[in-house]
């Protein structure tokens, strides 16, 4: 079935089509200006008649009509929020769908709760600001709300303090969801040992701009991709530079993201252990094995528990477990199992992601996605949002992702004491964070609260081949930081 979304006199398409994505998910829109006429039966007209100074919305999907007209105000900004809120409101009428979120598309809801407390507002004061503006659920408000206010405690203020993001980006397979830039072992094994020296080529500059500038390292976070994915001497060699040459002596945290547990043995966690990593993910995903095998995983549940277990009998005492919501033929029953089974284990944290299904992954050509029941993910989610508190655990860090399974959001949980300081600063886009490694960003805030990102090549062989030119960027990174001396 095809869709058409048509733009007449105005220049908002990102946030006609966010907003229209809202109801009408995992369809590719044939976006169309006003001279165009399109041939789908379902079509949605935005429009801003500037004789008349009137904003309008036609709607025409699945036999039934909308239609709505409202005076156009004086800002530019307004008029676009405007224009999308007729939409969403006419949407709203024919599809009879109240999304949880309202028409909030942006992906950092918490920044809008700490921004209406900044500005001096009450909890309530700000939810009733917010609930009004973008008719989010109250459940959601509170979980925003809560998570701001565990944020507020935890955030740095010094624009000195920064985070360090070193990515590892390979996998044992790719999984079906994944959209990251991640390649599996067996495709890029010989990339590898150049790919390991060229990184740490790049922690020994990046620590240098570091002392260059007197910056405090508040957190380190080795991603990927799988970091375990390489052998435990590749490991050593990559957290060895970070020690060599990043000063760690203000450290809040130090993260590595075991993640797959077919890549977790005794020696890399000894390895980890033994440089000074506090904090380790094991993300099983779903504790379900059909699941599993039906997302290309090639690891059994039990051998998810085995890894989390084996990390607690080496020490480790800040394990983070990631699962996701509507996995491909995952059930309501199914993922309450994992979420009690995950608990039993009392790990110090929990992330639930929902579902995201984007072009760049398997899942996004296979039908069965579109099949999944949008109700189902929702009680999931809110399955999540009741039991993970009743155990101890607290939201602390939240966001959000185009093509999620019902709009929903993604969210940590921990214990007090557990947050991940990094997972807050990067959604908080406050605190400058260096990246090395293909695929990273190194994002830096200056003192007039002004971002800058810098973009590493996306790709191996790129990161590799180019390596030469990829050092003039960290000159531009130089001369951002210069404002904050």
């Amino acid at each position: 079935m095809s869709y058409a979304l048509i733009f007449k006199g105005h220049d908002f398409e990102y946030e006609i089509q966010a907003v229209a994505k809202i109801f009408i998910p995992n369809v590719r829109f044939e976006l169309c200006r006003e001279q165009q006429i399109p041939v789908s039966d379902n079509r949605i007209l935005t429009e801003f008649d500037r004789n008349q100074n009137l904003l309008k919305t036609e709607i025409f999907l699945n036999g039934k009509f909308y239609s709505d007209s409202a005076p156009a105000p004086a800002e530019t900004s307004e008029q676009e929020f405007r224009l999308c809120k007729m939409l969403y409101t006419g949407l709203q009428t024919l599809t009879g769908y109240q999304p949880p979120w309202g028409m909030l598309t942006g992906i950092r809801p918490v920044r809008k709760v700490l921004d209406a407390l900044e500005q001096g507002l009450t909890p309530e004061q700000a939810c009733s600001e917010l609930k009004q503006k973008y008719l989010i659920s109250n459940e959601k408000l509170q979980l925003a709300l809560q998570t701001a206010l565990i944020q507020k405690k935890i955030l740095p203020h010094s624009l000195k303090e920064i985070g360090l993001y070193i990515s590892i980006p390979f996998c044992p397979t790719r999984c079906s969801y994944c959209s990251f830039v991640s390649h599996s072992i067996e495709s890029a094994k010989n990339l590898i040992p150049d790919y390991v020296g060229k990184l740490c080529q790049e922690i020994q500059i990046l620590g240098e701009l570091i002392q260059k500038y007197d910056l405090s390292v508040q957190s380190v976070y080795i991603g990927g991709g799988t970091p375990t994915s390489v052998s435990a001497e590749q490991l050593r060699k990559i957290m060895q530079a970070i020690r060599n040459h990043v000063d760690m002596s203000h450290t809040r945290e130090y993260t590595v993201e075991a993640g797959r547990p077919d890549t977790i043995t005794e020696e890399k966690l000894q390895v980890i252990r033994e440089m000074n990593a506090d904090r380790i993910s094991v993300n099983p995903q779903t504790l379900q094995d059909s699941v599993l095998q039906k997302i290309g995983r090639c690891h059994t549940a039990q051998q998810a528990v085995e890894a989390f277990q084996l990390a607690r009998k080496l020490g480790f005492d800040n394990i983070n477990m990631d699962l996701i919501a509507g996995l491909p033929s995952d059930t309501y029953e199914g993922f309450s199992d994992t979420l009690r089974k995950v608990i039993a284990l009392h790990p110090d944290s929990i992330t639930v992601h929902t579902l995201t299904v984007k072009r760049a992954g398997n899942l996004y050509h296979d039908e069965q996605h579109q099949n999944t029941e949008i109700p189902i993910v929702e009680k999931m989610a809110g399955l999540s949002a009741e039991l993970l508190p009743e155990n101890g655990y607290q939201p602390y860090y939240l966001y959000r992702q185009k093509n999620t399974l019902g709009n929903l959001e993604n969210v940590g949980y921990s214990r007090t004491g557990k947050e991940n300081l990094y997972n807050i600063l990067i959604m908080d886009d406050r605190q400058t964070i260096l990246g090395a490694g293909c695929g990273a960003s190194s994002k830096i805030i200056t003192s007039g609260g002004n971002l800058t990102r810098v973009m590493n090549y996306k790709f191996p062989y790129e990161y590799i081949n180019r390596f030469g030119e990829l050092m003039t960027k960290k000159q531009q990174i130089a001369i951002e930081l210069e404002e904050l001396t």
